[in-house]
């Protein structure tokens, strides 16, 4: 017994004597920004906080049908049975920004495009079922509301006194990981040409930040370094899907007024001009009179009996700034105009024969068509009450409906409403983003038809 133990004194006595000669560190316990002297910051933490509490996580589920064909023994034996359909869930995640305190939330539109419910789960783990206020595939910004007073919420700045170099932070809930915050700068302003939004004719205007954003961060915070949000995360530029330092929010300020359209009326009011126009080269502004180095956009045309017709607007007018804000591209003026209601004026600063004039213009109003498909043809997804109504009981029928035709559509000889386009270029569409995916611009495509009576082709050439 006392040669058992002698192995445990043994060990005792080691470990005391580890005990006795464990290293000597020094141990600061305070947090980061304690010890800052005057002008240093050491941490972004203090300003964070309130930003992260008012970011959320945004689930969205999508009913998805398949027609799942039989094998042809069953048909063998048991005659002309019809395909089945299944039903599935398709789970989406993003993230969003929680701005007022009684629910308003400011997130993306893919994040939560043709979604059958909406639930946010906020930072401190509270789940709320949202009501989609409305959506702008333009911008590609979207509205959510859920039922909730003193809510967190973040507090807004002006995008527009953004500078390349201004620190940022991008907050959101990456690849479902959980809120994280990465750190960047803004690398560039008013991105745009970047064919994101060119399915839809949209308005880009982005921030490019190297900030780390990945999938999921969509629809999450921009916060610069003073807390106050800037921007709404959107997409990345990346040949790998991940991120490579190239990510791209839309500035508040455009959010700001979609946010504000949507939840008084449902809509997306844009203000109309009625121009043709380009972006000013050095040899135009020489041969207009102008210094090679003016910035601007000349008038190529106008429109009849348009707000720039009626306010006296001229070819080769160079606009400059619209209400106080610069205008350096065609692409900068369709933005700023479509940023004002219909029915406001805008002052528009131009050059003319080398003077400079203000013209005020009385804008009208875009005629937005978001569930165009063709020129003049409105489309809607195959859902139950349109199958009652249009009497469809095969359910190998899904796709999309035409809901509406313009008398001017040039397309009316070989479409009509209250058919169902079943697939494009062999493939089908369950959406309409899926449709406008398939579509090839500047070609031929081939329609696959239902229209009441059996199934049909169809070829129609959609300009560029």
């Amino acid at each position: 017994m006392r040669r058992a133990a002698a192995p445990l004194l043994l060990a005792a006595g080691l470990l005391s004597a580890a005990a006795a000669d464990k290293p000597s560190v020094a141990v600061d316990a305070s947090p980061l920004a304690a010890g800052a002297r005057s002008g240093l910051t050491l941490s972004y933490a203090d300003v964070l906080e309130p930003a992260q509490q008012a970011v959320v996580s945004v689930y969205s589920t999508k009913i998805v049908k398949e027609r799942v064909a039989l094998h042809p023994l069953f048909r063998q034996f048991f005659g002309d049975i019809p395909d089945q359909e299944r039903r599935s869930e398709q789970q989406g995640m993003g993230s969003g920004v929680i701005v007022t305190t009684d629910g308003y939330i400011l997130t993306n539109n893919h994040v939560i495009e043709g979604a059958d419910k909406v639930k946010v789960t906020l930072a401190d783990d509270r789940d709320f079922v949202a009501t989609v206020v409305g959506a702008d595939p333009k911008t590609d910004v979207a509205v959510l509301k859920i039922d909730g007073q003193d809510l967190p919420r973040v507090t807004l700045a002006d995008s527009d006194k953004l500078r390349v170099g201004d620190i940022v932070f991008a907050v959101g809930n990456p690849l479902g990981v959980g809120q994280t915050v990465t750190m960047g700068i803004v690398s560039a302003k008013g991105r745009s040409k970047l064919g994101l939004l060119e399915n839809v004719s949209g308005y880009e205007d982005f921030i490019q930040t190297d900030a780390a954003i990945n999938m999921g961060n969509s629809g999450g915070a921009l916060v610069d370094a003073r807390g106050r949000l800037v921007g709404i995360n959107s997409a990345i530029i990346s040949p790998s899907r991940g991120n490579i330092g190239i990510g791209l929010a839309i500035p508040v300020n455009l959010a700001r007024f979609v946010l504000d359209s949507l939840a008084t009326s449902g809509t997306v009011a844009r203000g109309h001009l009625g121009v043709s126009s380009e972006t000013v080269t050095a040899d135009v502004a020489e041969q207009l009179g102008l210094a090679r180095t003016i910035r601007g956009v000349v008038i190529t045309d106008i429109d009849p009996e348009s707000p720039a017709e009626r306010a006296g607007l001229k070819r080769t007018d160079v606009v400059v700034a619209i209400n106080g804000h610069t205008v350096a591209t065609w692409e900068e003026l369709r933005l700023l105009i479509s940023q004002v209601a219909p029915e406001a004026t805008a002052s528009l600063k131009v050059m003319r024969d080398g003077e400079a004039l203000t013209i005020d213009v009385t804008l009208g109003r875009v005629e937005e068509k978001p569930n165009e498909l063709f020129a003049g043809v409105e489309v809607a997804p195959l859902t139950p009450e349109l199958r009652r109504r249009l009497g469809i009981r095969d359910p190998r029928i899904t796709g999309l409906v035409i809901t509406g035709m313009d008398d001017n559509s040039p397309l009316r000889d070989r479409l009509a409403p209250n058919m169902v386009i079943l697939e494009i270029n062999r493939a089908p569409v369950p959406d309409l983003r899926a449709a406008r995916d398939k579509i090839v611009k500047g070609d031929r495509n081939l329609l696959s038809v239902f229209d009441g009576r059996g199934v049909r082709f169809v070829v129609v050439t959609v300009p560029r």
